[in-house]
């Protein structure tokens, strides 16, 4: 009598689904949205004091953009200040494109999905950290390490998604990751 007790209640268990999220669950829900490209803003129009750190990260924007030949640049001397204004070319590649929030963006690098290393779970809800490494780097990720001083090609990052119980389901809800997936 007792074996006809455990196995109705081991279906019940089965069939209510995992009430923790599995760390293989978010890592391959995860994994899905990767490798993304992180893309280097480029302002429409942008000035800066001369000999300032903002103009030496200008200049540099410049000359990289320059080399491209994407964008028509105009470059106006303003006495103290100097004026950059970008407008993308229609021969530029896809990578080079209209971001969201006005301005451009071109590709500096992908990066790929790593590994979950934390869950932080709350109620009907979890927190997943999870690490992304930098690679694929193209002639204008100079760009992105004037932005970001110190970041390398093959660095790890932090990234946290969040997941809601849905039912018997956990669903990835969103990411911090601010890039988009890469072809």
């Amino acid at each position: 009598m007792r074996r006809l007790l455990i196995v109705p209640a081991v279906l019940l268990v089965l069939a209510c689904g995992s009430s923790k999220l599995q760390k293989r669950e978010a890592e391959r829900d995860i994994k899905a949205d990767y490798p993304v490209i992180v893309m280097v803003p480029v302002p429409a129009k942008v000035s800066a004091e001369k000999g300032g750190e903002a103009h030496k990260k200008l200049l540099l924007l410049h000359d990289n953009l320059a080399k491209t030949g994407w964008f028509t640049i105009q470059r106006n001397d303003q006495g103290k200040r100097e004026e950059f204004t970008y407008q993308l070319n229609p021969n530029a590649p896809k990578t080079a494109m209209a971001a969201p929030s006005g301005g451009f963006q071109v590709k500096a690098a992908e990066a790929d999905f790593v590994r979950a290393t934390r869950m932080v779970p709350s109620g009907n809800s979890s927190v997943v950290t999870y690490q992304v490494r930098l690679v694929r780097p193209t002639p204008q990720f100079p760009l992105f390490e004037a932005l970001h001083p110190g970041v390398k090609i093959g660095d790890l990052k932090d990234r946290h998604a969040t997941y809601q119980k849905q039912g018997r389901d956990w669903v990835l809800m969103g990411t911090d990751e601010k890039f988009m997936k890469a072809n």
